[in-house]
């Protein structure tokens, strides 16, 4: 799997396809977690999830893990344009999630947005096994990703963009995955409750924010 090949094109292909609304979805849980003191994201791509963590947070320190080397030059990039005082913040680590080795320190903040939909089930369970061990007692889990909803014209909708982004993807990048995998179980099982969860395009986009301990969720329809 390699982003390499779309990674100068993917912010223009996020916008024909759904304006701002998978960068809101990034953001959308942002302001409701409290000062988290290390982050690790998976997936980051270019960078604009990256650069609003590090405004909302500005003491925060951020290990980055992509197997993209195109989309992490282009991250560090944006934020020694737009956030030249914060570049030391971030580790930027080329690595392969599945493969990737948790060091010994834990990570109050996980974020693993529009990534797991890339993988199969047993590597979706696996990475969210990997990433729950490296997370704090209390550690917040923001996701941003596809979902289908449960009836009617919007679920067939889902369905058409699913498959059509499928294709795409295994072609371009690809992509081991064929079908979207729900996380949900998987984090339950490690531990992790909904807190929150925002949807967007009729139930298509969803933001949640998972959280050790977590108080039952409260969904908005947006």
């Amino acid at each position: 799997m390699s982003f390499d090949p779309l990674a100068p094109w993917y912010e223009t292909l996020e916008s024909i396809a759904f304006g701002d609304d998978l960068q809101r979805g990034r953001v959308a849980c942002l302001a409701e977690i409290v000062t988290p003191q290390r982050a690790l994201i998976v997936g980051e791509g270019n960078g604009r999830f990256l650069c609003e963590l590090l405004r909302v947070q500005p003491g925060i320190e951020v290990d980055c893990i992509d197997d993209s080397r195109r989309m992490l030059q282009l991250a560090k990039q944006r934020i020694e344009r737009e956030l030249p005082e914060r570049v030391e913040c971030v580790r930027f680590l080329h690595q392969d999630i599945t493969s990737w080795v948790a060091p010994e320190h834990h990570y109050d903040l996980l974020v693993t947005h529009f990534v797991l939909d890339c993988f199969p089930e047993g590597a979706v369970t696996g990475i969210i096994k990997k990433l729950a061990g490296a997370a704090t007692d209390d550690a917040n889990w923001l996701l941003a990703d596809f979902c289908v909803p449960a009836k009617g014209v919007a679920r067939l909708r889902a369905r058409a963009w699913l498959a059509a982004m499928y294709l795409f993807f295994r072609l371009t990048a690809r992509i081991p995955a064929s079908e979207l995998i729900d996380p949900t179980p998987f984090l339950q099982g490690e531990g992790f409750g909904l807190s929150r969860q925002h949807l967007f395009r009729n139930g298509i986009l969803k933001s949640e924010r998972w959280r050790r301990s977590a108080t039952p969720c409260e969904a908005c329809l947006l």
